[in-house]
């Protein structure tokens, strides 16, 4: 790694051959220089043109790839609702979107779109450290804003740790079923991926974990809680565990405001081997502008703050965030919404005869299917209703669907789907 400066050339060619790198006295080159002069000087004829001709016919474009992103199976996003309306045949609003977590309530409207509507600068680049709004995170969390970073989504910030953190060969401890991005972007950045998976209540096995630690010596261990698929949380007494191993714990809180638990973002300051992270995709409704952020530890942050990209948070995205953390009382009401619609949803599937339902401290509940019934054809029989949720071809999760809570007509809408399918 490094930068290779090649100046002062007068009369020297570099020429890159099979054999090595040589450096040759070009009796005739194809351009000169007068004087001294900085810069790539010349080529030369060292190579036959025949042989040239040869060697730019056998070159493909994936000659320059990576090795090891060849075999990289791509992430499988969820589709927006253009595209949903457009393979379904139905206008957007006559489909019932259960299948990303996504809050159905958006953001603070008048707050959010006014924020938009009265942007002055959009031709400016935005500002490379968010001020404004990591001072607006750190009146909202209770953590001085040197310890907050964002980014464009928490999924830019799980790459950039990876990529701060992880030399091609390291290795980071998985806990499936959770986040697939984990597993994705550590493949992404070379790294290896050392799966411990949770218990039948998909509870952490924290004694399988700590051995993991201790034989493969990995980097670091990405956590969620609430857990995605599940809905199950870490309490302190199994982190605190977690925490005193030799390796970096990432936590991943994109939920935490529906579990009723408090946010350890501010353990930070004294758990060296913690980050956290969050996101307004889920308590703001911002999920389409992409707005994530974390807090780190002073000795972590600095590294993070030199390898970002410097306009990672777009103008409408800070403006939107800033705006949404404007009024707390809307966001603390559509919580409570779909907390108590969570509650009367986990009731109704668990009246569904071929559905085994998971408690859940999030906005999404996980249901075995049970019966006989395939989860694939549950998940396409819905669809075709109109009625969109999540299936896992994973085999951790084979047999599962997840239902995102909507409001209360989604709800209505899916059960008598349900209903009409039993």
């Amino acid at each position: 790694m490094g930068v290779i400066n090649i100046y002062d050339i007068s009369s020297l060619c570099v020429v890159k051959h099979n054999t090595g790198i040589h450096l040759l006295e070009p009796r005739a080159p194809i351009c000169s220089f007068e004087g001294r002069r900085k810069g790539v000087t010349c080529m030369t004829s060292a190579m036959p043109v025949k042989q040239v001709s040869e060697v730019q016919e056998r070159l493909t474009g994936d000659s320059f790839i990576r090795p090891h992103l060849k075999n990289l199976s791509p992430y499988q996003p969820i589709l927006p609702f253009e595209v949903l309306s457009s393979r379904l045949g139905r206008k957007p609003e006559d489909i019932v979107k259960l299948d990303a977590n996504e809050n159905p309530y958006g953001p603070p409207q008048r707050q959010v779109f006014e924020a938009l509507g009265s942007l002055k600068f959009p031709y400016v680049y935005p500002d490379p450290e968010s001020r404004r709004l990591r001072a607006a995170l750190a009146e909202d969390s209770g953590i001085e804003s040197d310890y907050i970073l964002a980014g464009c989504g928490a999924d830019e910030l799980i790459d950039l740790i990876m990529r701060c953190v992880l030399d091609p060969g390291d290795k980071i401890v998985d806990c499936p079923p959770t986040f697939t991005m984990y597993e994705f972007d550590a493949a992404v950045n070379g790294a290896l991926v050392l799966k411990v998976p949770r218990n039948s209540d998909f509870s952490l096995n924290l004694e399988a974990i700590a051995d993991v630690v201790e034989k493969e010596k990995p980097k670091c261990i990405f956590l969620t809680s609430p857990n995605n698929p599940d809905g199950s949380i870490i309490n302190d007494e199994i982190l605190l565990k977690i925490l005193e191993l030799p390796i970096l714990v990432v936590l991943d809180e994109a939920y935490i405001e529906f579990s009723g638990i408090e946010s350890r973002m501010g353990w930070v300051k004294k758990f060296e081997n913690l980050i956290v992270l969050r996101t307004f995709s889920k308590r703001a409704g911002l999920a389409g502008l992409r707005v994530g952020y974390g807090a780190f530890p002073l000795s972590i942050i600095e590294y993070l703050w030199r390898a970002k990209q410097p306009y990672n948070v777009s103008v409408a995205a800070e403006v939107s965030a800033c705006a949404a953390l404007q009024n707390p009382a809307y966001l603390e009401k559509v919580k409570e919404v779909l907390v108590q619609e969570r509650d009367r949803l986990y009731k109704l599937l668990k009246e569904v005869p071929f559905l085994n339902p998971f408690p859940s401290y999030s906005n999404f509940i996980l249901c075995e299917v049970t019966s006989g019934m395939d989860a694939k054809k549950l998940k396409d029989d819905l669809a075709k209703k109109g009625v969109m949720i999540r299936h896992y071809s994973n085999k951790e999760l084979k047999g599962y669907v997840r239902v995102s809570v909507g409001k209360p007509e989604h709800t209505d809408a899916l059960m008598a789907c349900l209903n009409s399918l039993s």
